[in-house]
């Protein structure tokens, strides 16, 4: 999958995050780094490394996976396919945002 169509994913599903109100990276390895910065209006998206409040790891298809509905973050998490650092309560509102 491209970077570019994660972005897209992101961006639909964060479009109406503000009550986040955080930074929030995610890390795709040699794929990219989608950085949001939710405490701005609209979201604030770009593919530039910075500092996040939360920062999620995983592969562009484990995230699609998610973004759709066939993957549960939290078995991805236990299974090591998601590692999480940073804010755990910002990444399980995420975690709801994403699921929805």
């Amino acid at each position: 999958m491209s970077l570019e169509t994660v972005t897209e994913q992101i961006k639909q599903k964060l479009g109406h995050a503000a009550q986040i109100n955080a930074t929030i990276k995610f890390d795709f390895g040699d794929d990219g780094i989608v950085l949001v910065d939710t405490t701005q209006n609209p979201p604030v998206i770009s593919h530039e490394d910075g500092e996040a409040v939360t920062t999620l790891a995983c592969s562009t298809d484990t995230f699609l996976a998610i973004a759709n509905g066939t993957q549960d973050p939290n078995i991805a998490f236990m299974m090591g396919k998601l590692k999480v650092k940073g804010s755990m309560g910002v990444a399980m509102k995420l975690n709801a945002i994403l699921e929805g």
